[in-house]
């Protein structure tokens, strides 16, 4: 299953002060995952979650992020 175009990455990450590489490395995705995720671009529920996890975000709350599964 994928996740649809509209997100907030770019937004969350920024207010965390991440770059792209940093998330990616926590999230254990490349940064062009980020990239693509960000510019809304498809993905993976997996890779989702790994963001998601990445971010400190409960998944309980990941409309907050991705406002596309509320």
């Amino acid at each position: 299953m994928d996740c649809k175009s509209a997100n907030n990455l770019q937004a969350f990450r920024e207010s965390r002060m991440l770059s792209r590489a940093e998330l990616a490395k926590k999230a254990g995705v490349s940064p062009l995952t980020i990239g693509r995720v960000e510019s809304g671009e498809a993905c993976r529920l997996s890779t989702m979650r790994k963001i998601l996890n990445a971010l400190e975000v409960d998944l309980t709350n990941r409309a907050e992020v991705f406002p596309s599964l509320s």
